[in-house]
């Protein structure tokens, strides 16, 4: 994909299950928490909702909380979306996601997408180089709820050495899953 190309040090190989078009350069990440509320679902429905309408195939990592919501919603308005793993395509992770996977290729709205081979299990040590590959994939990203230290950070730390957009959504000031956001609004 073209926006990956554009990354220092672009995966050598890309293992893909369904189709990446043209048109998915237009594309931004939706992250965000594991431990989704009620307002993180809230605003990363309407907010997803949004930029399926205006065309944007949505990003994320196929993880629970904020990325599973992204990729539903991104579905159910008929959008396309990739889900970028941190294992190889045949070890779907979380494996209650396994299904919304198959959705995203059986609807030919979207691919899964890794750099890891066939068979490789989706260990710790794999995630931030998913990460890596999300925000590549990606014009920008947009953190909807996170903690202070997640897999979010990451991820929006390669956003920003990648040169590319980092969007964060403010939240009430009393959740800890807020902090994320919070910090990188204050940090510009």
């Amino acid at each position: 994909p073209r926006n990956l190309k554009k990354i220092e040090s672009p995966p050598p190989v890309l293992y893909i299950k369904g189709r990446i078009l043209p048109k998915d350069n237009l594309s931004i990440a939706v992250i965000g928490t594991r431990k989704i509320t009620p307002y993180g679902r809230e605003v990363t429905e309407k907010l997803t909702t949004s930029l399926v309408g205006q065309g944007f195939t949505i990003v994320s990592g196929l993880a629970r909380g904020v990325d599973s919501v992204a990729h539903r919603i991104a579905l159910g308005n008929g959008g396309r979306t990739l889900a970028v793993l941190g294992s190889g395509l045949d070890r779907i992770y979380p494996p209650e996601h396994k299904a919304l996977a198959e959705k995203i290729v059986d609807l030919d709205l979207g691919a899964i997408i890794s750099e890891l081979a066939l068979g490789t299990a989706p260990l710790k040590g794999h995630f931030p180089s998913r990460n890596r590959l999300i925000s590549g994939l990606s014009l920008g990203v947009l953190v909807t709820e996170g903690a202070t230290v997640s897999g979010t950070k990451i991820t929006s730390q390669f956003c920003l050495e990648q040169g590319r957009k980092l969007l964060a959504v403010p939240g009430p000031i009393t959740s800890p899953l807020s902090q994320g956001p919070a910090d990188l609004i204050k940090t510009g």
